[in-house]
């Protein structure tokens, strides 16, 4: 039996891969690896180890993020 997670509508709640989230800090403006830590208060390290896919982005972390990016598109 699928879990709900799998199902499409619920893509949002997945983990974000290094290119998605390198991505998402360009459409938000963070230039940086510590602009984009300071604004969501996690470390850089933390921040550098999600784009090198040494470790996955935390669910939360992805969802906001991927929150940010889609209020942003809305606003224009």
């Amino acid at each position: 039996m699928p879990s709900d997670v799998d199902s499409p509508r619920d893509a949002r709640l997945a983990s974000m891969s290094p290119d998605e989230l390198k991505s998402a800090m360009r459409s938000l403006g963070y230039r940086t690896q510590s602009e984009l830590a300071a604004a969501i208060g996690v470390s850089r390290s933390a921040v550098s180890l999600w784009l090198e896919g040494k470790v996955g982005v935390p669910r939360p972390v992805a969802m906001l993020l991927r929150m940010l990016v889609a209020a942003q598109r809305r606003s224009y």
